[in-house]
């Protein structure tokens, strides 16, 4: 249900490999699937914090034909239950399964989801009357930070995963962190 009549609220965007779970080039199956140490505790931080946590995340693996949508929906549920058990609540997950060179020609188009373009983070923005302003986006890689520059949000790279070393953008972060822990210390520090 769209927010728009309430306050807009504040959220965290977050990629999910390599900033929630480890990196591990191409996830397809729940077996691959590690949270990272620190993730469960920081984003349970995030949501003490007042923030809504909104995951985006670009989800190739689909355009493949790799995995179905359903068989993500399934990774999606163990991860958001894996983080509750530790008192860590994910609000929301949004994922582009396109891919301009996708095996499946029904994902093989260029969109406005993919990171760095920021369909995914309007959408959120549109169904949950979020405040960009006051808002974070923490990804482990260069089209993250792209995106939240285009977004207009306070932009953090983390050391783990990829550690913004892939490679695809010249782009600067607003802040850098050893992992999603440290993330939140510079949110608690710099939130509107």
């Amino acid at each position: 249900m769209p927010r728009s009549n309430l306050k807009k609220t504040r959220a965290v965007f977050l990629d999910r490999d390599g900033v929630i779970n480890r990196e591990v080039g191409i996830l397809s199956s729940v077996q691959q699937l590690t949270i990272l140490p620190k993730a469960a505790a920081a984003i349970a931080a995030i949501n003490k914090l007042g923030f809504l946590v909104v995951v985006a995340t670009n989800q190739p693996v689909i355009a493949r034909g790799l995995i179905s949508e359903p068989e993500l929906d399934a990774i999606h549920a163990v991860m958001v239950s894996r983080l509750a058990r530790h008192g860590a609540k994910i609000d929301a997950i949004y994922y582009c399964p396109h891919h301009p060179d996708a095996n499946l020609k029904k994902y093989r188009v260029r969109c406005r989801c993919r990171k760095p373009n920021i369909g995914l983070i309007m959408r959120a923005v549109k169904e949950h009357g979020i405040a960009l302003d006051k808002s974070f986006l923490i990804g482990d890689r260069t089209v993250d930070i792209v995106a939240g520059k285009k977004a207009r949000v306070r932009t953090i790279l983390v050391r783990t995963g990829f550690g913004g070393k892939d490679g695809k953008f010249d782009v600067a972060p607003d802040f850098t962190a050893k992992d999603l822990g440290a993330a939140v210390r510079i949110i608690k520090k710099y939130a509107k």
